[in-house]
């Protein structure tokens, strides 16, 4: 019988979180699905693949479908699930903002451009305290932020863990301007949409504030 393959994870969190919504015990659980309570503790620990059957009874016993537990809508924009049961949203102290974002990855700049409002994705890295990424000269982003120091911009991250219905973001305002060619290269900044993306642009936090949103 064919096999399908999951994510490190991501089943394993599907599982606990589906299980957990339902108040069910994993003996519960595995009783439903026809398995040992050992395997499903096992399945819930480590990253696992599981055949069409067993897939499709373990979707059964929590209530949900083999492709939700699979993450199977992954194309689809996030977070379009269900809330946790009792969600709790609360506030993010500056510092433990800055931490989270401190690995860099995808981050979103706005900024007012010629026809109003502009939100566009970049790949950001964290330089000398400062949020730094890479744009084309002459694009919407450089024409926008580029020509004064003093020009403000915001800038969001944020995660979201759609298995647990939980996820922070955290929303920085400050100015900016090009980073200076004295300082250039900046390491580890690698734009996904390639091409020649020579002006590099910093961003001085200001302001910083930041949510976080679990559930018991």
């Amino acid at each position: 019988m064919p096999r399908r393959t999951v994510m490190p994870g991501d089943l394993s969190r599907r599982i606990t979180y589906h299980r957990e919504k339902l108040g069910l015990t994993r003996e519960q659980v595995a009783e439903r699905a026809g398995m040992a309570p050992g395997f499903l503790e096992y399945l819930e620990q480590r990253p696992s693949s599981l055949t069409q059957g067993v897939l499709l009874r373990l979707a059964a016993s929590l209530e949900t479908t083999a492709d939700e537990l699979l993450g199977g809508t992954t194309d689809r924009p996030p977070g379009g699930g269900t809330a946790a049961a009792h969600p709790v949203l609360r506030a993010l102290e500056p510092r433990e903002c800055l931490r989270l974002i401190a690995p860099g990855g995808v981050g979103r700049v706005a900024f007012t451009g010629p026809t109003g409002p502009v939100v566009l994705p970049v790949n950001y890295t964290i330089h000398r305290d400062a949020v730094v990424f890479r744009t084309r000269l002459g694009g919407s982003i450089g024409e926008g932020v580029s020509e004064s120091v003093t020009t403000m911009i915001g800038f969001e991250v944020d995660h979201i863990d759609e298995a647990r219905r939980e996820g922070w973001s955290v929303l920085i305002h400050g100015p900016a301007g090009p980073v200076a060619p004295d300082e250039l290269p900046i390491p580890g900044l690698e734009p996904w949409p390639g091409g020649d993306r020579g002006l590099y642009i910093r961003i001085v936090p200001c302001h910083i504030t930041g949510r976080r949103i679990h559930g018991f």
